[in-house]
């Protein structure tokens, strides 16, 4: 693919989430890294991947899906379903493919389908800007904690930040950002002992928070 056509099929997507380097100078207009940095580095990916398996949930584009890819990952497993609900809307996550000659693997798959015979268990699992859409966290986290054998990152929007305990906000309308598909805002605390109780044996916070226009912003690290 030329990088004239490749640029104008990258123009024909209505909707990229994330910037992404495509080569030969083209770059997906997403608005992620408009928040703190879209970058491996950032939510803590392993400099190296080499050997090991990632499952990327709620990938969308797949800008760190095709990271981890760069980052010597043996294989990479992308799902998504939220994002993906058509091809017409997976057409970013496809294309990019294409242009990075990838060898990413994608399943359309909802999170609370998740299971060892449905998608596998990886070393790594990355579960970005995914909790907070979730009306049973726990039970999400309890699926997700099914899929990984070693490492968790997670990315999520929080909340209560002024409270000590585990807790959480709930959502049942239009509450946060006007975006009904937004179920939950749990405090750091609560991350870190639904962690646990989904049997994680060690879990932390990597980064955060984040105060950004509608949402707050934090990023965990588990282990099982």
């Amino acid at each position: 693919m030329t990088a004239e056509l490749l640029q104008a099929e990258v123009a024909k997507i209505p909707f990229w989430y994330h910037r992404m380097d495509l080569g030969d100078g083209i770059i997906t207009p997403g608005k992620a890294d408009t928040k703190w940095g879209q970058t491996g580095d950032t939510i803590g990916m392993p400099a190296s991947l080499a050997g090991k398996t990632v499952l990327d949930i709620g990938a969308w584009d797949g800008f760190y899906s095709f990271e981890a890819e760069r980052r010597g990952a043996r294989r990479v497993l992308a799902t998504d379903q939220f994002a993906w609900a058509t091809e017409q809307a997976k057409a970013g996550f496809t294309l990019a493919r294409r242009a990075l000659k990838s060898r990413v693997e994608d399943m359309n798959v909802d999170v609370m389908d998740l299971s060892p015979e449905r998608v596998g268990v990886h070393d790594l699992v990355l579960f970005l800007g995914v909790l907070y859409h979730m009306r049973h966290p726990m039970l999400a986290l309890e699926k997700v904690a099914s899929v990984t054998a070693e490492q968790l990152i997670i990315e999520t929007h929080v909340d209560m930040l002024d409270v000590t305990r585990p807790a959480m906000a709930f959502y049942p309308g239009t509450e946060l950002s006007g975006d009904a598909t937004n179920w939950c805002g749990p405090n750091a605390p609560m991350v870190l002992a639904m962690l646990h109780v989904a049997g994680f044996k060690k879990a932390v916070v990597h980064a955060g928070p984040f105060v950004l226009p509608g949402t707050t912003r934090m990023m965990f690290h588990a282990w099982k």
